[in-house]
C-alpha cells in the first residue's frame, strides 16, 4: 500500500490537545496551577471547561475558518467593554502580557484562545420563566445602549442584509438544486424581506452592536435570578430589534411559550421604547434570522458532519420559513 507523501496532511479541523493548552497557553496567566482541562463542547467554536485552583473558567478557541483576527478582536474588545459598564456578561481575562487573546499555530491555520471566569448559575432549567425573560429582555436593552459609546479600530461584518440574506444565500442555493421550487421560494421571500426593510434607519439608536444570538441557552441564571451573558460568536453592528427577532426565532423553533417570549419583549422596553415601524419589522427580521441560521449550519457542516443536514432537515427549515411569513407567525 502506497503512503501519502506529505509531511503534513492538509486539515479543515483540528482538535487542540488539552495538555498542550495548559502548558502552552493557559501558563500566559497568572492565574495558579491548572488542575484541569477539558474539551467540553464543539460549536462555532471549541468550549474547553478549566480547572485553576479549584476555581472554573472557560477557554473558548475560534475555528481558523470562521473567525478572523479582526473578528476576535471585536469580540473581545467588546465584551471587556461591556464588562468595565456594569453589563452582566462572561468577560475576558487578559494575559500576563495584557494581550486578550492566544494566537494558536494550528495545522488548518491561525486560531484563537480566549479565558474566560465560568459564569455563575446555570442555564435556565426547563428553559426560561416569566421572570427571567423579562430580566433577560431587560439587560439586552441595557447592553444595547451601552454600545452606542463603544469604539474600536477591528473592523468586523455588519448585519446588514447584505450579509444576512444575499450571502446566506450562496451558502444555501447549491444545496437546494434538487429543490427548485424551495429555492424560488427562498428567493422570493429574500427579495420580499428586503424590499420590506429599506427603510429602517441605519444609525443610532436604531443601529447599534448587537449580540447576534440572544437565546436561553446562552444565559445562566444564579437561584436569585442573577444573569450572565455569554456566547458573542456572532456579534457586530446591526439593528438593535434584530436581536429581539433572533431571540424569537430560536424561540419559536424551540417551542417556547408566547407569554415567555412576549415577556421578553416587555423587558427589553422597559429600558429602551421601539417604535412602530421596528415593532412591524419583527417577522421580516424574524425571518432574516432563520435563513442566516441555515447558512450557518451548512458552514459549520464541514466540521460538524453533514450527516444531519439532509433533504429532510431542509424541507423542515423551509416549512418553518414559510410559517414565520404566515399572519400567524407568532402561534407556533
Amino acid at each position: 500500500m502506497r503512503s501519502v507523501n506529505q509531511s503534513v496532511f492538509p486539515v479543515v479541523y483540528s482538535t487542540l490537545a488539552p495538555q498542550a493548552l495548559i502548558t502552552q497557553v493557559l501558563c500566559q496567566y497568572d492565574l495558579g496551577e491548572v488542575t484541569s482541562c477539558q474539551l467540553w463542547n464543539r460549536g462555532l467554536s471549541d468550549v474547553y471547561l478549566v480547572e485553576i485552583n479549584k476555581q472554573p473558567y472557560i477557554l473558548k478557541v475560534s475555528h481558523h475558518h470562521w473567525r478572523s483576527l479582526s473578528d476576535i478582536q471585536f469580540e473581545l474588545e467588546l465584551l471587556e467593554f461591556l464588562h468595565q459598564k456594569y453589563i452582566p456578561v462572561a468577560y475576558p481575562l487578559r494575559t500576563s502580557e495584557g494581550e486578550l487573546f492566544v494566537t494558536i499555530k494550528a495545522l488548518e491555520g491561525d486560531r484563537y484562545a480566549a479565558l474566560f471566569p465560568y459564569a455563575d448559575g446555570t442555564v435556565p432549567l426547563g428553559d426560561l420563566n416569566l421572570t427571567q425573560s423579562e430580566i433577560f429582555g431587560e439587560t439586552l436593552g441595557k447592553l444595547h445602549q451601552s454600545t452606542l459609546d463603544f469604539q474600536t479600530q477591528a473592523p468586523r461584518q455588519p448585519l446588514n442584509l447584505d450579509y444576512l440574506l444575499d450571502d446566506s444565500y450562496q451558502v444555501i442555493a447549491p444545496c437546494f438544486q434538487d429543490r427548485p421550487n424551495d429555492l424560488v421560494y427562498l428567493e422570493r421571500a429574500i427579495e420580499c424581506i428586503k424590499i420590506q426593510l429599506q427603510d429602517i434607519p441605519q444609525k443610532p439608536p436604531f443601529w447599534v452592536v448587537c449580540w447576534g444570538d440572544p437565546h436561553s441557552g446562552n444565559v445562566h441564571f444564579t437561584e436569585e435570578n442573577k444573569v450572565t451573558l455569554f456566547d458573542f460568536d456572532q456579534c457586530g453592528y446591526g439593528w438593535r430589534v434584530f436581536d429581539i427577532a433572533k431571540f424569537l426565532q430560536v424561540s419559536l423553533h424551540a417551542g417556547i411559550q408566547r407569554k415567555v417570549r412576549d415577556a421578553f419583549l416587555a423587558g427589553y422596553q422597559t429600558i429602551q421604547n421601539l417604535t412602530p415601524q421596528e415593532l412591524d419589522s419583527l417577522p421580516l427580521l424574524t425571518q432574516t434570522a432563520h435563513i442566516w441560521v441555515l447558512a450557518i449550519n451548512i458552514n459549520a457542516a464541514k466540521i460538524h458532519s453533514w450527516c444531519r443536514i439532509d433533504r429532510s432537515y431542509f424541507g423542515r427549515r423551509i416549512e418553518e420559513l414559510k410559517r414565520l411569513a404566515s399572519k400567524d407567525w407568532q402561534l407556533f
